[in-house]
């Protein structure tokens, strides 16, 4: 097999086993695989490795896995550099997932308790929750069957975390040792296909290394911009704009209120370059970087930008459209007023420009313009980048997964013993 040929090359690294907690996020995008390793210091984590490898046009097909053996040896370039840099080699590995048949949900339910004047206990919240994730996996079912057209598509929960809890219209942050009747909890699910989790499962087999955890990349995104602040009061939209997807989450008041994924990314904008300007597809992304360039051009390309910049036009107003689109679906009475982009694909000047200027429909329920920015690198909580190799929005998908690793994992005894320790881990978070 293809993948056993290539094994002896990934299993090649001779660095020492790290001996204090390093994790290591890996970002498989369509464009690029990056890795961070992170270094635990408490309550945060800081980067000292960072690696980045270019993938094939063939490896990824809409932010999902479609040449193994591709990705493989591609992570495990990516791999050895942010090692190298770090002096060490990680073993635990967060990994992204993203693509249109990742579905993130805010779901509510609510209950009356039968005796009211009972504090609530962890037991009672674990049923509640179980309950809630089940009735959302089986929705994330049925919508995945009706998408795929297939009915018995299997699917696993990948990320989950409370919004908000009330007891008797009361909002609280830790329901546990509250008394009430009436209980109402919004939860936060993504789920996704086991195709697409298998793939994954694979890669990291094939490097050897113990994956601590999967998340949906709009989710790691909102985390990184979270931290560990429970009265969080971030409200906004998050877009994370990669090579082959465009991922949102919704975030409001600190609870990320759902996500959506749409399949045109900054591939799009290349593919359509190449096709008018009659050039390769390397040569288009070539192209596609000029027109992301803050200043102007020389006279020697104005010409060819000029067109370039027309060909783009028609995909931008897909993609706005595709944004307006996914906004709908999120049935809130209410979106921020603040859009937050990442990602590589939104380097180009014209999308955010584009997006800024956007008339969006009567159906988008913004009380004002939102204004849009870029995410900058200073603005993840809790990750701490020790290389100086960070400096613009390109890898917050990454620093967002080391976000969710630092959630996932901890060794602190008196944190797993808290009752936010106990709910984190039913969260599966």
């Amino acid at each position: 097999m293809l993948l056993d040929k290539i094994k002896n090359k990934v299993l090649n690294r001779s660095l020492p086993v790290s001996k204090a907690r390093h994790v290591v996020a890996l970002d498989i995008g369509t464009e690029n695989v990056k890795a961070l390793v992170g270094k635990i210091k408490g309550d945060e984590i800081e980067i000292v490795g960072v690696g980045r490898s270019k993938q094939q046009l063939t490896d990824m097909q809409s932010g999902a896995i479609s040449d193994i053996s591709g990705v493989v040896d591609n992570c495990d370039k990516a791999l050895n550099k942010a090692e190298t840099m770090a002096g060490v080699e990680a073993r635990d590995v967060i990994v992204g997932i993203a693509g249109e048949l990742v579905k993130g949900v805010t779901a509510t339910i609510k209950f009356k308790r039968k005796d009211a004047s009972t504090p609530i206990s962890i037991e009672e919240m674990e049923r509640i929750i179980g309950l809630v994730q089940a009735r959302a996996e089986k929705n994330a079912r049925s919508l995945l069957a009706l998408e795929s057209g297939n009915e018995d598509i299997e699917v696993r929960l990948v990320n989950s975390a409370l919004v908000s809890i009330e007891i008797d219209s009361y909002k609280v942050s830790n329901p546990v040792g509250f008394q009430g009747k009436d209980v109402a909890i919004q939860l936060y699910t993504a789920h996704a296909p086991m195709i697409h989790i298998g793939a994954i499962e694979r890669v990291i087999n094939e490097l050897d290394l113990d994956l601590v955890a999967v998340a949906a990349e709009p989710f790691a995104v909102a985390r990184s911009m979270i931290g560990t602040d429970t009265n969080s009061n971030l409200s906004a939209i998050l877009v994370d704009v990669g090579g082959g997807t465009t991922d949102i989450a919704v975030v409001n008041d600190g609870g990320v209120e759902g996500t959506k994924m749409f399949g045109i990314g900054g591939r799009a904008f290349s593919r359509k370059i190449a096709t008018e300007l009659d050039v390769d597809f390397q040569d288009a992304e070539e192209i596609k970087l000029e027109l992301s360039k803050p200043g102007g051009v020389s006279d020697k390309h104005s010409k060819r930008i000029a067109k370039a910049r027309k060909a783009t036009g028609k995909t931008l107003e897909v993609w706005h459209k595709g944004v307006e689109l996914a906004l709908s679906d999120f049935g809130v009475d209410q979106l921020p007023s603040k859009i937050l982009l990442c990602g590589g694909g939104s380097s180009l000047k014209s999308l955010s420009e584009g997006l800024a200027n956007y008339q969006w429909g009567s159906g988008i329920p913004f009380t004002k313009a939102p204004q849009v920015h870029h995410i900058d690198p200073a603005q993840v909580v809790g990750i701490i980048d020790k290389t100086d190799s960070i400096h613009d929005h390109t890898f917050i998908t990454a620093m967002g997964l080391l976000r969710v690793g630092l959630d996932t994992i901890d060794d602190d005894p008196e944190s797993q013993d808290s009752i936010r320790g106990k709910l984190n881990r039913l969260l599966s978070i």
